[in-house]
């Protein structure tokens, strides 16, 4: 038999397995059913994956609750932009907006308090890159993706869009202060 010619037998799957074969075949189905377990222990038991909580929304309602927020908890500006930096009292809902090509506002968190954190595009598809966190989410027009964090570090932490954005997608940063 060589690969050009078809096998004197087309019906292989009616030739009995050799124990090699059934070996293999046995180790790999045990190593993927430990595999499957593993990635459901680490999502309840090992905190590993964000469980977020998604909303429909439109941008006009998530602006809205954003601007709401910038209002009441604004403490300063920041950059030839003047982006406003947020300082929200724990507990409280804070809202950031993904467009082209920036996040707005700028937040600043307290080390060991709780927030809920929205997030939303107004535009087109981003992505929400937490740095040195390594936390990703894809942040979709016309959905709010709310994540409840407690960051446990203090320092400035980089928001990145890892979601090709359009031309001037590598100027799309954000910061968030741990302090």
């Amino acid at each position: 038999m060589s690969a050009i010619l078809p096998p004197a037998e087309r019906l292989w799957w009616k030739h009995p397995l050799d124990r090699v074969e059934g070996t293999w075949i046995v180790i790999a189905l045990v190593w993927c059913l430990i595999m499957f377990a593993m990635m459901v222990g680490w999502h309840i038991y090992g905190k590993q994956n964000l469980s977020t909580e998604t909303y429909k929304t439109t941008p006009e309602l998530f602006t809205q609750k954003a601007q709401a927020v910038v209002d009441k908890y604004t403490i300063r500006t920041e950059t030839d932009a003047k982006i406003p930096v947020v300082a929200p009292p724990a507990g409280s809902d804070v809202y950031l907006v993904a467009r082209l090509w920036n996040f707005w506002p700028i937040i600043e968190f307290e080390k060991g308090k709780t927030y809920r954190l929205h997030l939303t595009s107004v535009d087109y598809n981003h992505g929400f890159s937490l740095q040195p966190a390594n936390i990703n989410i894809q942040i979709v027009p016309g959905y709010e993706h709310v994540v409840t964090v407690t960051p446990n570090q203090s320092g400035t932490y980089s928001v990145v869009c890892n979601e090709y954005c359009g031309i001037n997608h590598h100027t799309m940063v954000g910061r968030i202060y741990v302090k």
